[in-house]
């Protein structure tokens, strides 16, 4: 056979194989999973949500398949990504990514379940009617990542007590940055500091942000626990350290790429339960009658090599209480 003519064939027949795989898994349940956030830094949670599968008896590519969607923090994109999954009749809908792909979720089914990995006051939003019994076709996991900026604020001022200025970096397209900014400005007024709200809703904005760190004469800066913010998490630990500010962040990924301290419930652990969810939703159970999940263990997490990096000393109370130091 001619190269050319070998080719021919070669790429006919890889044209087959997604029909192909398709008719294999016609036979075992899809799940969509819909993320506000990107796939690469995604991964561990990914793993997690996966891992929760794979403990109730469900393992991706046996017996069970999943179709992703990626909106990599730009939340328009969100409308048309749960559509996709809606018309493709996958068995049920993880909304990862926080609030934004839970909203969008909703809106596109009032039929097709929906697990969400992580929402900010879910009644509020109006993703259920209660936490214990969420009526329609939503559950998932509850986070206090709002109502915890406040508690951030005061452990970043410790750590830099001579910070008279803390800046507070907040996405305004985010559902819960309302809530998010009115605890980091009850706290700084607690502490008598100026708190300097700064936004960005996009990677120039971001780099905008950082710049003016300067000219706000500010000592120290607080990222907001928000899934733009996640799908740009290492540049954003990048500017960190070249701006040579130190840092507050709501997950532990963060400060294990390099961030100086964060403070809040484990991401992972919160995919890893959504599995178990959607698989008990695969199983025949309802998502009314399963309550939402809240959050009972919040980690703080200190890079201490990044604090000497910044000249810094951890206070002997911040290191007891840490969960977790890397160095």
């Amino acid at each position: 056979m001619k190269r050319r003519e070998f080719i021919a064939v070669l790429g006919g027949a890889a044209a087959t194989w997604p029909l192909v795989a398709r008719a294999q898994q016609s036979t075992m349940p899809v799940i969509g999973f819909l993320s506000s956030r990107s796939p690469d830094e995604s991964a561990s949670v990914v793993s997690a949500f996966r891992q929760g599968l794979r403990e109730s008896g469900y393992v991706v590519g046996q017996n069970v398949a999943i179709e992703y969607r990626w909106a990599d923090g730009h939340y328009d994109q969100l409308p048309a990504l749960a559509a996709e999954l809606v018309g493709l009749r996958v068995a049920a809908i993880l909304a990862a990514g926080g609030s934004p792909s839970a909203l969008a979720a909703k809106k596109a089914t009032s039929t097709i379940p929906i697990i969400f990995s992580a929402a900010d006051d879910p009644v509020g939003l109006g993703l259920v009617e209660s936490l214990n019994r969420p009526g329609g076709n939503m559950t998932g996991m509850s986070l206090f990542n709002a109502t915890l900026s406040a508690k951030r604020f005061e452990l970043l001022h410790e750590l830099v007590p001579s910070a008279k200025v803390i800046a507070y970096l907040a996405n305004p397209a985010g559902p819960s940055a309302r809530i998010d900014v009115k605890g980091a400005q009850a706290a700084a007024k607690t502490f008598d500091v100026d708190l300097q709200v700064l936004n960005a809703t996009n990677d120039r904005e971001i780099e905008a942000a950082f710049a003016r760190l300067g000219e706000l004469h500010a000592g120290a800066i607080i990222v907001a626990g928000e899934p733009f913010f996640d799908s740009r998490r290492a540049a954003i630990v990048e500017l960190a350290a070249r701006h040579a500010i130190p840092a507050s962040y709501s997950w532990r990924e963060n400060v294990a790429m390099g961030g100086l301290l964060s403070y809040g419930n484990s991401i992972t652990d919160s995919y890893r339960k959504s599995g178990i969810y959607c698989s008990r939703i695969l199983k025949g159970e309802r998502p009314a009658d399963l309550p939402v999940m809240q959050p009972t263990n919040f980690e703080l997490t200190i890079n201490l090599k990044t604090a000497r990096a910044l000249g810094l000393t951890v206070p002997a109370a911040l290191l007891i209480g840490a969960d977790e130091l890397i160095e």
